[in-house]
């Protein structure tokens, strides 16, 4: 999900567009001590992930601190074997726990992260380059694309890329929000600037890991609307999964993805669907009628 912010972003001079936002290089200028950078991480057994995502921010940051809930596999000592401080804290939905993570950090500036990702070298250059410039001193973080390896092949187009994500930022005028429940994003005062370089997304191994998230975020989806109030429409559950396919496939020209810029057009209006569809149940399920 982008990372949707406050103020205003302000860009560089354009190097080139991703889907009408400008990516722009960093521009390194003198600004005396560079500051110290924290990088956060969340995580619940994700010792597969962890040690890609730790080797992309291990030796040019300060602190890395990872946070985990409910972990029972070994990705305790994946972390601690890479130098980082482990806290485990209890799991209060994605915008809180996040939150409480956050308020571990030492310093200022933090990098927050999720086990799945990985820093690019573009994007650690763009970083280092921001910090060590005096142009930091005018903004309260910095967001940058996030790309997705999904079967064979990063895909740059659809509704997957670029998905801007605001999480480089001044821990002082930064916090998690959004939804309690999910769909958390960074809100920031300030004015945020914008990067060009990559945060690589591994979040499906395959397909089927794909597919397992449908139910799960459908079941979210269902709780949210019963606490904002909200209830199933049928011409809602039509037109939204139609919006979303047109939209990834045809504007955001999802097909130059080839056959897994399709299948991710389809799911996500599948996806669309199923959450629309369990809302429709939740209201109205019942004991099957007894036969006569």
């Amino acid at each position: 999900m982008p990372g949707p912010h406050r103020g205003n972003a302000r860009l560089y001079p354009a190097t080139r567009r991703l889907h009408g936002a400008r990516i722009e290089p960093i521009v390194q200028s003198s600004a005396g001590s560079v500051p110290r950078l924290s990088v956060v991480i969340v995580a619940r057994n994700e010792e597969r992930n962890l040690p890609r995502c730790l080797a992309s921010v291990c030796g040019w940051t300060d602190e890395i601190i990872v946070a985990l809930n409910g972990t029972t596999d070994g990705s305790e000592a994946v972390a601690r074997g890479a130098a980082a401080a482990v806290h485990h804290l209890p799991w209060r939905g994605y915008r809180d726990t996040k939150n409480d993570a956050l308020g571990l950090a030492r310093n200022n500036w933090v990098l927050a992260l999720d086990a799945d990702e990985e820093v690019s070298p573009e994007l650690r250059r763009e970083i280092t380059a921001f910090l060590a410039g005096g142009d930091r001193k005018h903004f309260s973080g910095v967001r940058f694309p996030r790309k997705v390896w999904f079967i064979d092949r990063w895909i740059t187009h659809g509704d997957w890329y670029p998905d801007l994500s605001l999480r480089l930022f001044r821990r002082d005028r930064a916090r998690w929000g959004g939804d309690a429940i999910v769909h958390e994003k960074i809100e920031c005062d300030g004015p945020v600037a914008t990067v060009r370089g990559d945060l690589h997304h591994y979040s499906f191994p395959d397909v089927a890991a794909h597919l397992a998230k449908i139910t799960p975020f459908a079941d979210l989806f269902v709780r949210q609307q019963r606490e904002k109030g909200g209830g199933f429409g049928a011409t809602a559950a039509v037109t939204r999964p139609l919006w979303r396919f047109f939209r990834a496939y045809v504007l955001r020209r999802g097909f130059l993805d080839g056959f897994p810029g399709l299948y991710i057009a389809v799911a996500t209006s599948f996806g669309v669907f199923v959450r629309h569809t369990r809302l429709f149940e939740s209201e109205r399920v019942r004991a099957p009628e007894t036969g006569k």
